[in-house]
């Protein structure tokens, strides 16, 4: 072969060669692309799924304070009601009622 030749021969080797590289390296950028959307749907559906628990345990304690609450208000309530019946036997003066007024609502406070 001539120089020429080999020359010319050389060059479509190497340009075969960088075809090769390219379409191995755009395979490669697929695959990774296709990962990336994958693990941008995934992110975005834990995120989703944790903003719901968020919201749900949220509900759940204002549930259990509002219960709370209700129960804390029933108590003194009935206890108002047990002190004022006892009280209504007796002689109301300015002293009882202010021994009312502390343990029924101050003491509850």
């Amino acid at each position: 072969m001539e120089p020429e030749e080999e020359y010319v021969k050389s060059l479509k080797q190497i340009k075969e060669a960088e075809e090769k590289v390219q379409a191995e390296v755009e395979g490669h950028r697929k695959v990774v692309q296709e990962e990336l959307q994958n693990l941008q749907v995934a992110i975005q559906a834990a995120v989703e799924a944790a903003r719901k628990e968020g919201e749900h345990m949220v509900e759940m304690e204002v549930e259990q304070a509002r219960q709370k609450a209700q129960t804390e208000a029933q108590k003194i309530s009935d206890d108002a009601k047990t002190k004022a019946a006892t009280i209504s036997t007796k002689r109301v003066d300015g002293k009882t009622v202010r021994t009312i007024i502390e343990e029924v609502l101050l003491n509850h406070l």
